[in-house]
């Protein structure tokens, strides 16, 4: 009995030190492998939702063509409820959508009034072909030689302070009532302006890359022509697009004074009648062709200027 203990003690011992092995065998396999070992998900990070007044915030075509439409149907909707809060006896000062729109479709109808919208339409394009012919090689060659710019620019800056209105009884005198006075005040109405803008857009280019062309060699023609008319081309076709739309602003204007054809001469063949319904339809036309100017303007940027407008 007494001789058996210390057998069975040993083999007990034995026992304990083979699974102590087994373990430290077990946690040396786990350590080098730790994907064995179970590990708890780390939960899912959701980025923050975008404030609809966030600052410098993104936004997708989708609903940038969409809060496009809320905002025209919206305008449109309040002008319906005025015209409903309005007396009932004074609705046709404030004619409503439907009644505006279906004027439209009359005088298109009834009234050649796609004859009037072309006139208008010439005259407008022709007048800032005409600004753009003298604005853009002024601007550029005034914000390329610093004397040049020093010379021209107080003269320049000085007419943007004069109201084209003004010049409408010096037209009458010079031009007579003719189309060509309605085609100098569109002018002069947009051609000082677009000559500052431009200025203002080949002096934001860097002078590296003038630097830079002058080291290589480059004589003053390649700068002016192959350096700073192309890196500012985008900034002087969006000053192009910002200032036909002041254009349109004057057509009402020059159309006024001795007009016989054009949106602004039928509004003031309807105002002598209180015909409020087309004077409205007419402001209605410019700000629908103003809308059309100004998508003409942006394909043709995204067209020029692809790298531009690319997505990264």
């Amino acid at each position: 009995m007494h001789g058996q203990e210390p057998q069975h003690q040993t083999e007990t011992g034995m026992e304990t030190d083979r699974d102590i092995s087994d373990a430290a065998r077990d946690g040396a396999s786990e350590a080098r492998n730790p994907v064995a070992a179970p590990l708890e998900k780390a939960p899912l990070f959701k980025a923050p939702r975008e404030r609809f007044l966030e600052v410098r915030g993104t936004i997708t075509q989708q609903q940038t063509v969409v809060f496009g439409l809320v905002g025209v149907i919206a305008f449109f909707g309040v002008w319906e409820i005025f015209h409903y809060l309005t007396p009932e006896t004074q609705r046709k000062f404030l004619p409503s959508v439907e009644q505006v729109v279906g004027k439209i479709f009359l005088l298109f109808a009834e009234r050649d009034y796609v004859t009037d919208v072309g006139i208008s339409i010439y005259r407008i394009y022709l007048s800032f072909f005409a600004a753009c012919l003298l604005a853009v090689p002024l601007g550029l060659m005034m914000g390329t030689f610093v004397k040049l710019r020093a010379l021209i620019n107080p003269t320049v800056g000085g007419w943007r302070y004069l109201p084209a209105a003004s010049f409408v009884p010096l037209l009458l005198v010079y031009l007579g009532p003719t189309d060509l006075s309605k085609l100098a005040l569109l002018f002069l109405g947009c051609v000082f302006f677009l000559i500052a803008l431009i200025l203002d857009n080949v002096l934001a280019v860097p002078k590296e890359l003038v630097e830079s062309a002058q080291t290589m060699g480059a004589n003053r023609r390649h700068i002016v022509l192959k350096v700073i008319l192309p890196a500012s081309a985008p900034q002087i076709l969006d000053s192009m697009r910002n200032m036909i739309a002041v254009s349109w602003t004057y057509l009402v204007i020059a159309e006024i004074v001795a007009a016989t054809s054009g949106i602004g001469a039928v509004m003031m063949r309807a105002a002598r009648f209180l015909h409020v319904d087309i004077i409205m339809a007419g402001i209605l036309t410019i700000g629908v062709l103003g809308v059309l100017t100004d998508i003409g303007f942006r394909l043709a940027s995204r067209f020029l200027f692809p790298h531009l407008h690319a997505r990264h």
